[in-house]
């Protein structure tokens, strides 16, 4: 039953998904980046207080880059949900299970041992013709350049999942590493802020501003969430639970948003979550402790 945890936690982020794609009609990537950013911090902040966590670190510079990496994640993934339909932006981050994999095929290759690694190479491969497939039905509307950001936000994620394994290795607690993370957020946010300027709040709809501090609740719950699944469920079985966030966003793509998706796409996507499931199968005995990812 634990493992459940991981499907709500997939449920919170699809959600927020929502809240980012309606309220990108008035705020840029900058800004919800920033906004969630400080949302979390406080929410964080007094879960962590509550607990009796100190926030001092022994390990500052682990943090900072991973907070780099997340943000980079983080602010692509949004900029591609406000210009691709939320299904497809959702399973093209989620993409990081296939980076991962990649990353571990490329690490073989420099080792000379590609030749254990066939099974892994075939769900990479298999990933990235999901992609093509998802990709191909939006070439039409322009929307290629969203679709690479989305997939850059995917690697990101890997980058960013890789890194909280290093952080948990040395002790950190989850709950120390999601609050850096999201003050890494918040610092990023600012700085893009500065060069693009804050939308007037004349010109913001109240739907748009409405979502504002659930976004930031929204990726906190499912921290917590994720952090709870894969701390008391299987692993394997959490890891790939995940990918329930891709059906609660397709649910949401066509029930809200009424986005059309052909055929082809739908098939890609489900390529690659099967791509996914099959990559954290084989990794386990590369990664026996995946981390939570976050959002």
């Amino acid at each position: 039953m634990q493992a459940l945890w991981m499907v709500l936690a997939a449920f919170f982020f699809a959600t927020m998904g929502v809240g980012v794609k309606v309220a990108a009609g008035s705020f840029n990537t900058f800004e919800l980046v920033f906004y969630r950013g400080v949302v979390s911090v406080i929410f964080i902040g007094l879960v962590l207080r509550a607990r009796g966590t100190p926030l001092r670190t022994p390990v500052p510079m682990m943090h900072a880059w991973r907070s780099v990496i997340g943000v980079l994640s983080l602010g692509s993934w949004f900029y591609a949900i406000a210009h691709l339909p939320l299904a497809t932006a959702m399973t093209l981050n989620y993409m990081s299970g296939v980076w991962v994999a990649a990353f571990i095929v490329g690490g073989a290759v420099l080792y000379g041992q590609a030749e254990r690694q066939g099974p892994l190479m075939a769900t990479v491969l298999a990933g990235f013709a999901g992609v093509v497939m998802m990709l191909r039905p939006t070439l039409d509307q322009n929307q290629l350049f969203a679709g690479l950001i989305g997939l850059l936000s995917g690697m990101g994620a890997a980058l960013a999942y890789i890194q909280v394994t290093a952080l948990g290795k040395v002790g950190e607690p989850e709950g120390r590493t999601v609050f850096y993370f999201s003050l890494g957020s918040v610092i990023a946010g600012l700085a893009g802020i500065v060069f693009t300027g804050l939308t007037p709040w004349s010109a913001v709809s109240w739907q748009a501003a409405a979502w504002l501090v659930p976004i930031g609740i929204l990726a906190s719950l499912g921290q917590w969430c994720m952090t709870r699944a894969y701390s008391r469920g299987s692993t394997l079985l959490v890891a790939n639970l995940q990918y329930s966030g891709i059906v609660f966003a397709a649910f949401y793509s066509l029930l809200l948003f009424g986005d059309q998706i052909p055929l082809i796409g739908w098939a890609g996507m489900g390529l690659i979550v099967a791509s996914g499931v099959a990559a954290t199968v084989l990794r386990t005995r590369t990664l026996p402790n995946p981390p939570a990812e976050e959002h």
